[in-house]
């Protein structure tokens, strides 16, 4: 989730509707200023007994993030205290249980992506050492109940979590038990950007079955593949989902931000707080009603909040975000971005995918995205079979799109390797869930807690 690195970055005061719709079109970049922002969780753990440390206690997650500044990263605090870190590899920050966060800077090519993660990783081990704390690539916590997980001091997590029961059974467990893999990409155009949100709407069931990594819950197999998919289907269905509209004939821009505007609000950041609007119109704010903030209009901040608030499966601000993976141990988090920026950034792979999902009707999407948590590749696909029938042929779409980026690193190899973790799922016939399944019923005989030996970072 985004943490507010600065305050009122934009006062703008919104007076046209123009401005919101303005708000997405500036984000577009020429391609050659298109860049790469991926996002990884990982939950933070005791080596001792396992626990999830709270925020305050020696050894917790303050002390994590204040061990860090080590390496250069500056602290980012709320009503004084440090809740996230900014530096040349963008920014640490928390989710609402102490999920430890990346969200890395805007990168060229995959080689730096990995080397981003990589510094990040050696980091987080080193303090984890000399802290005890050890770091673990799932999509949902294994073995935690909610009351035995910490919450971090932050506004917008207190209002979400009072807010959260009110729309849905899942929200809690979607806010203090999972882990996801994200990427951000540029687009060129209004044109661009409806193209990419269509293939990346339509294939994002295929990414969180090859990267479906939560089957386990407080201790035991939980019926699904992918747990933190199938928690989304009860979370909140005015800010989650799989946009039917934006197949529409006329999507663009303007649609966005009608949807955006009937998305509730949870809260508006004011001198340092979070003042709590949950449930109340984002409408009803741009002429002055929010009964919150009485006679006060919003600014262009605002409304940049306010979109964060938004999960769709893959979500729109000034880029694109593709949110449909699981967390995962770190030799899997730089097949993500490899996955979406073979398939989007090079015209050719883009119209390949386009052209094998443009067929797809609304009831075709919707059942895969349905039927994805629990049976991952196995999913059915219409007349298509199932998603096992179309995965080969769309990671040798994104491999064909790699190739023709021709982006090298030192020793001369291009950026198709990093797909080779989801060839090897594709090749193997088992998504990683399946995998951990496997050993959970044969070498780890019943006991779910050989996940931290065999997954920590």
């Amino acid at each position: 989730m985004s943490t507010k690195t600065v305050s009122e970055t934009s006062a703008a005061v919104i007076e046209t509707r123009d401005q919101l719709i303005g708000y997405f079109a500036g984000g577009e970049k020429p391609a050659a200023r298109w860049r790469i922002g991926t996002e990884h969780e990982k939950f933070v753990f005791r080596t001792s007994d396992h626990r999830a440390p709270s925020y305050d206690e020696p050894g917790g997650i303050r002390d994590l993030l204040m061990a860090l500044t080590e390496f250069g990263w500056t602290p980012i605090e709320e009503n004084g205290k440090v809740i996230a870190l900014a530096g040349k590899d963008g920014t640490v920050s928390l989710e609402p249980a102490g999920q430890l966060e990346l969200s890395g800077a805007p990168l060229e090519n995959l080689h730096q992506t990995c080397g981003e993660t990589g510094r990040h990783l050696q980091q987080v081990k080193a303090v984890g050492e000399k802290l005890g704390l050890g770091f673990l690539g799932l999509g949902m916590w294994p073995d935690k109940t909610r009351a035995e997980l910490p919450i971090m001091p932050k506004g917008r997590y207190k209002i979400m979590l009072n807010h959260m029961p009110r729309v849905g059974s899942m929200g809690l467990d979607m806010m203090l038990r999972t882990c996801t893999i994200q990427v951000n990409l540029d687009y060129a155009s209004e044109a661009d950007m409806v193209q990419k949100f269509r293939v990346g709407l339509a294939l994002q069931p295929l990414a969180t079955a090859l990267f479906a990594n939560s089957p386990f819950t407080e201790g035991k197999p939980n019926g699904m593949l992918s747990y933190r998919s199938h928690i989304w289907s009860d979370t909140d269905p005015h800010r989650t989902g799989m946009l039917p509209f934006v197949f529409e004939d006329g999507f663009g821009y303007e649609r966005y931000a009608d949807y955006a505007l009937d998305v509730p609000m949870y809260f508006v950041y004011r001198d340092g707080q979070y003042i709590d609007a949950a449930g109340l119109s984002f409408r009803d704010f741009l002429k002055g009603e929010l009964s919150v903030l009485p006679g006060e209009l919003p600014t262009m901040d605002d409304w940049a909040d306010h979109l964060s608030t938004a999960f769709p499966e893959v979500r729109l601000k000034t880029f694109l975000e593709m949110r449909g993976a699981d967390g995962g141990p770190w030799g899997r988090i730089c097949a993500l971005p490899a996955l979406w920026v073979g398939l989007l950034y090079d015209q050719g792979a883009l119209d390949a995918a386009w052209d094998l999902v443009k067929d797809w009707s609304l009831e075709t999407r919707q059942a895969l995205r349905d039927s994805v948590p629990r049976l991952g590749l196995d999913a059915p696909l219409g007349d298509r079979g199932t998603l096992r029938d179309i995965a080969r042929e769309v990671l040798d779409i994104a491999g064909a799109g790699l190739k023709a980026r021709g982006r090298l690193d030192a020793a001369g190899d291009d950026e198709t390797g990093f797909l080779t973790p989801l060839r090897d799922v594709v090749r193997d016939g088992r998504v990683p869930s399946q995998q951990l399944l496997d050993r959970y019923g044969s070498s780890w005989d019943g006991d779910v807690t050989r996940v931290y030996d065999e997954l920590t970072f």
